[in-house]
């Protein structure tokens, strides 16, 4: 049986994945892979492309949530829940998909990541059936003017990371609206895209008369981004091809699809795109063009 590839699109609410999952989608049909986007986010309402796979189709968010007198997150815990004591139905609908590159929209609510267990489960089970996944976790680039939310989302992202245990990329999103609140970031662009040395930002929080007073709790989650020392940002525009490019190459490397994938490559694009070769002042001046 061959090898099934694909992006797990995660993120807080609001950062964009479904945009993301549509744009993307759109992206890579342009360069002529079968592309499926498959929703397994109960929630979605608000769908921009038409999922071949909708979790819809076996458990619906309002009526958990009506039957069981439960809130939106705990509707959705629900749902995850019931998709994965039910993850064959997942399975099968994908093994129907084996000539098609998978992308899955995910719910926002952070906690199925950082340390329920249900995710990580499906990805598991999924694992198991030669589906080769890459999560990519997008976060709003708003949060670069905010030393706290900024550090916050270092910590999101490392603890996510850790869980779902699969190659991963972090988005930094929303790049468009990097210029509103430029002359409120602390630093150049590439301390927060390449997460630099954070006693920098621990000195911001200690400016802050809210976060100074946790000085010795920001310098623990500080030490413990730097000891994990796993995170770092892909600026994204998803009206920018080039960006989008070069998200791409990063995804194709993580879940193995430049090697295993069914698109013909010459050596100079598989070597291009193993070491991700774009050059410093090419990524700088395309950042530079956003502030």
């Amino acid at each position: 049986m061959s090898l099934i590839f694909g992006q797990l699109v995660i993120g807080p609410p609001g950062s964009g994945k479904t945009t993301y999952c549509n744009a993307m989608c759109k992206f890579l049909e342009q360069i002529g892979r079968k592309v499926a986007v498959i929703n397994i986010d109960p929630a979605n309402e608000n769908m921009e492309y038409t999922p071949l796979v909708d979790i819809s189709e076996l458990i619906k968010h309002e009526e958990v949530m009506s039957e069981y007198g439960l809130g939106p997150n705990g509707a959705l815990v629900y749902c995850m829940e019931f998709l994965e004591a039910n993850v064959k139905w997942l399975i099968t609908k994908i093994l129907n998909l084996k000539d098609y590159y998978l992308i899955f929209d995910c719910p926002g609510q952070v906690e199925l990541y950082t340390h329920h267990k249900s995710v990580s489960s499906i990805v598991e089970k999924l694992t198991q059936n030669l589906v080769r996944l890459c999560s990519v976790h997008l976060v709003d680039s708003h949060h670069c003017s905010d030393p706290g939310k900024y550090l916050s989302s270092l910590i999101l992202c490392t603890t996510t990371m850790l869980q779902l245990g699969l190659p991963h990329v972090n988005i930094m999103t929303k790049f468009d609206e990097m210029k509103k609140f430029s002359d409120r970031l602390a630093f150049n662009i590439d301390f927060y895209t390449e997460v630099l040395d954070l006693n920098y930002l621990l000195e911001k929080l200690d400016e802050d008369p809210f976060t100074a007073k946790y000085k010795k709790l920001n310098a623990a989650l500080i030490s413990l981004v730097e000891d994990y020392s796993l995170v770092s940002f892909i600026p994204l525009d998803v009206s920018n091809q080039a960006l989008l490019l070069q998200v791409k190459n990063a995804v194709d490397k993580a879940n193995g699809y430049i090697f295993g994938g069914n698109e013909p490559q010459d050596v100079q694009t598989l070597l291009a795109c193993a070491v991700g070769a774009v050059s410093e002042t090419k990524k700088m001046s395309t950042i530079d063009a956003y502030l």
